[in-house]
């Protein structure tokens, strides 16, 4: 099975982090299929996905969005254990 295609299933801590960081469901999917990714701690994955954003969060606006789900990677899917959402 081709990494990029495994299904995907967020827990509910990835869910929660996604309402209070300003990301949804789609948007960690796109990251995991068209981000970058990295080693992270644990042998976990992380996916770095940049994307075009131009809007206010928190009272200040922002250029881009970087959605970074942590990911593990399991036989048959990626499970999403959190997500962090940077703005630049």
């Amino acid at each position: 099975m081709n990494q990029r295609t495994k299904p995907i299933r967020l827990t509910g801590h990835a869910k929660q982090q996604c309402l209070e960081a300003g990301t949804n469901e789609e948007e960690v999917r796109e990251a995991i299929v068209k981000g970058s990714p990295e080693i992270a701690k644990g042998g976990r994955l992380l996916f770095r996905h940049n994307r075009p954003y131009g809007h206010s969060w928190q009272e200040k606006t922002y250029a881009v969005k970087q959605v970074a789900p942590v990911v593990v990677e399991e036989e048959n899917e990626f499970v999403v254990i959190t997500v962090y959402t940077f703005y630049f």
